[in-house]
Order: structure tokens, then C-alpha cells, then sequence
């Protein structure tokens, strides 16, 4: 059943990614996936896919995974309703040094663990809008599209996602996933949760706006020597079109073209599907043994403002 919350979400903002060697990683994310270098800062990568100032962050650091996640909210207000459902709820939301905003130009924000996982969400709203349009290059990326974690806690995390965060699950496959959609962004999912022996970071997808960019990211990331982990195929849930492939790290990257989107209003329930290879490929791809071994879920604690913010 959906949970109405007293905020809204606007979209997925940006993903944070921990990795290993930043120069290495910023080339094949500008080279080979096409996202737009915008700055580097003191060992941080601020890249985009869009005119938002940043869709992704690197972060160098000894071992490579999730940092963490940011959605934005459609208004101020909505920030600030969530903390307080958040605080309400006894899961200790900080908000964002006024620093740090400023360096990741961004309004005001609050960070927040979800319970079970471990992942660290920021719910922020402001994001710079950059005077000059992002420009594709090597594919036609439309958005980032989605944030995909495993966990060991997998119904746990999956009913907090709903209860505390208050996203809209579109489809679920029996035990094993769920897909869900950050309310009343359309896109049929902006965040899964998969089941795990341990919660780890399985992947991080970008929409292309033709299937074109689909065969010939193939025929690219074969040429530069990159291992290719699952399809080309085509989801069922979200009848997407898929095509998986590793990081210098061995993180998953996905490029997806197609997507079911969802009236704010009278959506459709949610498929309750068959636990199956099929539910997750009609074309009858069969995943690498690397797919999705992306590496582990930031928890170091953060040093937090304890600074009231005024509305």
C-alpha cells in the first residue's frame, strides 16, 4: 500500500562514488560512459549529465563503492517536513554544513541513514542550474536514472523505503527485488532494493535517449577493453532496454534506453513477479559472475551540523 508523507521528491539528484584512483576513474566516466567533467576539487570529481551542476561524484578514496545517495526535493518546504518526519521517527537526520552546500552548490540538506542497509541518503533541494547545456558525446544521455543497492536486510529495507521514505514501489519480484520510484517523480523506478547475504552497492544506471546508444556503447566498451556484465536484454518490469558493464573498479554502470512511467494519480498497483531469470530479461541474457559486485556501502560516520537551520 502507498504511504503519503507530507514532502515531495523532484527527482534523483546525484550518486557519490568512492574510488580508488580519480584520475583513472574521471577518464572512463568522461571517455566511455559521456558524462561532462564540470570541476575537480581536492580529490572529488564533479561530473553531470545535464545542466544540473553535478549528477555524479567521485570521491578518491582506499576502497571503492557507494558513498552515498542524493534526491531533491521539489521545495524548501518539503526539506524541512522531511527532517522532521525523519526526527520524528528517531532516525537522527543532520543537515548538511553550510560549507559543504557551498562546495556541492547546493541549497539546504539533510542527511539520513536508512535503518537496515546502512546507505546514507541526502534530501536536498537547490541544485545549480549551469548556463550551458550538458552535451553529449559518446552516447545521448538523458537523466541518471536509478540507484541499485543489495541488502542483507531485504524486506526490512524495503518497508523502510516505503514507510520512511516514502517511495512507491512498482514492481516487485517475490523475494529476491523491489522497484521503486521516488513519489511523484513519473519514472518507474529511481531507487531498487535487491536481497543480499550483506548490503553492498549492485549498480548505477543512465537513461539513453535512443537504442542506438545501446549498440554502440557494445562495439565502444569491447574496443577499450571494458567487461561487459549483463545483455544487451530487456527488463520486464520497466521494459527498459539494458546493457551493463564495469567501472576501472569493477563497479556495474548501466546505460537503459525505454521506461514505464506512472501518473502521479491512479497509477497502476504493483506486479507481484515470479522469481525467475525471465522476470528479470526476456532476451535471455545471463548475468557475468562480476554483475552487480560493486563493492561495499559507505558507513563511516559523518561529522554532522548540529546548527539549527531556519525555514
Amino acid at each position: 500500500m502507498d504511504i503519503s508523507l507530507p514532502f515531495r521528491y523532484k527527482k534523483l539528484g546525484y550518486a557519490a562514488l568512492n574510488v580508488t584512483d580519480l584520475a583513472r576513474s574521471v577518464a572512463f566516466y568522461r571517455d566511455i560512459l559521456g558524462l561532462d567533467v564540470v570541476r575537480l576539487n581536492e580529490g572529488i570529481a564533479f561530473l553531470r549529465c545535464s545542466r544540473d551542476h553535478h549528477n555524479v561524484l567521485l570521491y578518491q578514496s582506499s576502497e571503492h563503492g557507494l558513498k552515498r545517495v542524493g534526491f531533491e526535493m521539489e521545495q524548501r518546504s518539503d526539506v524541512f517536513a522531511a527532517y522532521d518526519h525523519f526526527e520524528k521517527r528517531g532516525m537522527d537526520p543532520q543537515w548538511v554544513p553550510e560549507d559543504e552546500a557551498s562546495l556541492l552548490k547546493q541549497g539546504i540538506g539533510f542527511r539520513v541513514r536508512e535503518r537496515h542497509s546502512g546507505l546514507l541518503f541526502e534530501l536536498f533541494v537547490g541544485a545549480m542550474h549551469l548556463a550551458t547545456p550538458f552535451v553529449p558525446t559518446v552516447a545521448k544521455i538523458a537523466r541518471i536514472g536509478h540507484v541499485v543497492i543489495t541488502s542483507g536486510e531485504f524486506e526490512s529495507s524495503r518497508e523502510s523505503m516505503v514507510n520512511d521514505f516514502g517511495f512507491r514501489i512498482s514492481d516487485m519480484i517475490e523475494g529476491r527485488a523491489a522497484f521503486m520510484r521516488c513519489h511523484p517523480n513519473p519514472f518507474h523506478h529511481t531507487f531498487a532494493v535487491l536481497a543480499g547475504s550483506e548490503s553492498q552497492f549492485h549498480h548505477l544506471n543512465f537513461m539513453v535517449t535512443d537504442i542506438d546508444d545501446i549498440g554502440k556503447a557494445i562495439y565502444r566498451v569491447k574496443k577499450n577493453d571494458v567487461k561487459v556484465v549483463f545483455g544487451p536484454g530487456r527488463h520486464p518490469p520497466s521494459d527498459s532496454v539494458f546493457f551493463y558493464f564495469l567501472d576501472p573498479d569493477g563497479m556495474t554502470v548501466e546505460y537503459s534506453f525505454g521506461m514505464e512511467e506512472f501518473a502521479e494519480n491512479g497509477a497502476r498497483p504493483p506486479r507481484y513477479m515470479e522469481p525467475v531469470p525471465e522476470s528479470l530479461d526476456t532476451w535471455g541474457a545471463v548475468p557475468d559472475g562480476l554483475f552487480g559486485r560493486s563493492g561495499p556501502i559507505e558507513r563511516e560516520i559523518a561529522h554532522p551540523s548540529r546548527v539549527k537551520v531556519v525555514q
